[in-house]
């Protein structure tokens, strides 16, 4: 992040290529706003049919997408995958893990929230200094607190 806009390095310009192309591995799918972070991604995965769309902060996640065989798990582990491993070809190493194992997810229940999440994700490098996942944070992000007034506050997951 340099004065508050992210620049994508190469390995940031991949992972980016590769969510934008989610939808096309998984037609029950629809990608709504994302935004690739120095060192995590948030994103909208809208679910065709579903009425629904659940942003996710992390990497990966366990929601079913109203597929039989295509679940949001199944969705992120793939590009948590692929993404690794060209991030890994990029970098000229291997094996090394590029995403944590754990998630956050919160399914939109409203026009009101859809909007907001998407501002937060487009004025994400504008708060660098502020995100969660920043190990410099100064401060904590207002958005944070709003997010926490809901019952179902997103939960990090130990597992995919």
């Amino acid at each position: 992040v340099v004065d508050q806009k992210m620049i994508l390095s190469n390995a940031g310009r991949g992972v980016q290529t590769l969510w934008n192309g989610l939808s096309g591995r998984f037609p029950s799918i629809e990608l709504d706003a994302s935004v690739v972070m120095p060192n995590h991604v948030h994103g909208i995965l809208v679910l065709v049919g579903a009425g629904l769309a659940l942003p996710l902060e992390g990497a990966a996640s366990s929601a079913p997408t109203g597929s039989a065989s295509t679940t949001l798990g199944r969705v992120l582990r793939a590009f948590k995958s692929i993404s690794a491993v060209g991030v890994n070809r990029l970098l000229s190493r291997s094996g090394q893990p590029l995403w944590q194992r754990g998630y956050y997810e919160h399914v939109i229940r409203s026009e009101e929230s859809l909007n907001r999440i998407r501002e937060y994700i487009a004025t994400n490098p504008l708060r660098w200094e502020l995100d969660r996942e920043n190990p410099g944070r100064k401060g904590e992000d207002e958005f944070d607190h709003w997010l926490a007034t809901f019952k179902s506050r997103p939960q990090k997951a130990e597992k995919e």
